[in-house]
């Protein structure tokens, strides 16, 4: 006899690919993120060469400057016209795209059930190509980790993968971008881990790993297999008394970076709420007062410098070309401001380009200014803009382990990772004392979607269920009455499992008996909840949940070990939610203060 919707899932099934299927598609994730690098790279160029050369082409070196093209002041307009189609794309297909592309993939992992719509994949290209090409001071790293995480969301989606192997899907496609558009397959990994990964374990970063390394091999076959910063030997001094001057540079980083995050948000509030509901003339304007910046630099100096990516700007950083400390400042300063102006405005870019631009700048500065005091210490100022880098890009996004490693393969200068981990330790550090969200997660909480400051082992997930603490229960054959039962219900104390020879059909919970409104001699299978799970006492706590859920019941009924979910003999006891409740918040304590 079967109650109708009795559910007799037994917990610890799993559903989704298996650890080998899982890699292969992480391979093809890798190859499709490599490619999606190297075609945003394009239309990037594309936009770049129409915009400011009026010429169709995709050749473009990003680490040399612009020149200045037919147009003369009216490049002025340039980021004024783009702005246009930028808001354009994003108001019609795809508002995701706004913005800097990596915490909309964060909120998707643990908010959006790794859900990213296949067309913000498009829009994201187009519309951050647009923002990027046509002076925007904004960089192509967030826009690739979103563009790889979507479809690396549809792989998932189509191939019917499950929860937890979409969001690690997810992560390996943003590592991987990471990895092709830079040349860091380190770097994209440690992205993964400190950024988007749910979780650390063998089966999440095995095809992280696998997915970056794939995408590092297409990026060199397409890019070549060059740093993305090619700079002179540089001779960093390690000394006792150099020390301190990274310490006091991570301080000087941690400070910018609060800068950053404050500066970027605050001007998108600012626009919002002195031009609301309008959209277009908000990012007109604020991209009006981008190309107003860079035709007075181009005047006054001879360059573009803030626009775009601003990789030239950081070569000549680190290889001399630049030498006064007043003039690294106002560019640092004019970066941090074109990009909140770009970003605050509604623009589609990323933010870690411009926070290499800025750390190397002030570091550089830094760097000067200790050579101008202390001659006699022979310091070299691109060390200082190397850290600066890291720390900069460590306070802005949180990312410490990954600034280290990504300045390091971006410029195989292996010499400054000492002052690198000095200046990041520092700058991270600061940072979150005097602002506890990075720039990331602040557009998250300011939705209300908090995200989690570590990812901890959850050890008491995997306790089974044996150890839990749980009702007592006895079991009785379905067409027992209430007066049958009387006897057992005193023993249970809790709950009666109702048995059809030897499958589990129902339970009844002692309150349900005993209530007034029930009948002399009603039978038990009239009282029975039918929303249950069968679980065995060896069966972990996470599995237990994971049962609940997919059986959409709110207690387990608990069997030994030795015996079937159809074949039932023995009960150990019920598990409710409250216990589920009891038993996390106990192995919780061993993260509480």
């Amino acid at each position: 006899m079967h109650i109708p919707g009795a559910n007799r899932l037994v917990g610890g099934t799993r559903t989704g690919l298996g650890p080998l299927s899982l890699a292969l598609l992480a391979v093809v994730l890798g190859v499709g993120a490599g490619l999606g690098a190297f075609v945003f790279r394009s239309l990037i160029a594309i936009v770049h060469n129409l915009f400011f050369l009026g010429r169709l082409s995709i050749g473009y070196d990003a680490s040399v400057h612009t020149p200045t093209g037919p147009w003369g002041q009216a490049i002025v307009f340039a980021p004024v016209v783009g702005a246009v189609v930028v808001v354009f794309l994003v108001r019609n297909f795809a508002p995701e795209a706004k913005g800097h592309g990596v915490p909309e993939v964060m909120d998707a992992i643990y908010y959006g059930k790794g859900i990213i719509r296949p067309v913000v994949a498009a829009i994201k290209s187009l519309a951050s190509a647009i923002s990027i090409g046509s002076g925007g001071s904004v960089g192509r790293e967030g826009p690739i980790v979103q563009v790889s995480a979507a479809f690396a969301s549809w792989l998932g989606v189509t191939a019917r993968v499950s929860r937890w192997q979409r969001a690690t899907l997810i992560a390996a496609g943003g590592g991987a971008g990471i990895a092709a558009t830079f040349n860091t397959p380190l770097g994209g990994v440690l992205f993964a881990v400190e950024v988007l990964m749910h979780e650390v374990s063998v089966r999440t970063l095995v095809p992280v790993a696998l997915s970056t390394a794939t995408a590092t091999y297409v990026g060199q076959r397409l890019f070549g297999n060059t740093p993305a910063f090619v700079v002179p030997a540089v001779h960093p001094s390690t000394t006792a008394a150099v020390l301190p001057a990274y310490v006091l540079l991570g301080g000087l980083m941690a400070l910018v970076s609060v800068a950053f995050i404050r500066g970027l948000y605050g001007a998108e509030d600012a626009f919002e709420k002195l031009i609301p509901r309008h959209d277009y003339v908000r990012h007109v304007i604020g991209m009006l007062g981008v190309g107003v910046t860079i035709e007075i630099l181009m005047t006054v100096s001879g360059h573009y410098y803030v626009e775009g990516v601003g990789y030239a700007t950081i070569v000549d950083v680190l290889t001399g070309g630049r030498t006064s400390i007043v003039w690294l400042v106002v560019l640092g300063a004019l970066k941090l401001m074109t990009t909140s102006l770009t970003l605050g405005s509604g623009g589609s870019g990323g933010v870690f380009s411009p926070s290499l631009f800025i750390g190397a700048t002030l570091g550089g500065a830094f760097g000067l200014l200790l050579r101008a005091v202390f001659p006699g210490m022979l310091l070299d100022p691109a060390v200082f803009a190397l850290a600066g880098m890291a720390g900069l890009v460590a306070g802005t996004t949180g990312a410490a382990l990954t600034a280290i490693v990504m300045i390091f393969e971006m410029t195989l200068a292996y010499s400054v990772v000492l002052p690198m981990a000095l200046t990041v330790a520092v700058s991270h550090g600061a940072r979150r004392l005097l602002v506890t969200q990075n720039i990331y997660t602040m557009k998250l909480a300011r939705r209300g979607h908090t995200m989690p400051e570590a990812l901890q082992a959850n050890a008491h997930l995997v306790h089974h269920v044996s150890d839990m603490k749980m009702a007592g229960a006895a079991t009785i054959a379905v067409d027992a009455t209430v007066e049958d039962a009387n006897g057992e219900i005193a023993a249970a104390c809790f709950y009666l499992v109702l048995l059809d020879g030897q499958e589990v059909v129902g339970v009844v919970a002692k309150d349900d008996s005993c209530a007034r409104h029930v009948v002399r001699g009603a039978k038990l299978r009239d009282l029975a909840r039918p929303n249950f799970v069968v679980v065995r006492d060896d069966t972990t706590l996470f599995d237990l949940i994971a049962s609940l859920q997919r059986g959409k019941a709110d207690f387990a009924v608990i069997v030994p070990s030795t015996c079937d979910a159809r074949s039932v003999t023995k009960v150990c006891g019920v598990v409710t939610k409250a216990h589920i409740v009891e038993a996390i918040a106990e192995g919780m304590e061993i993260f509480e203060d």
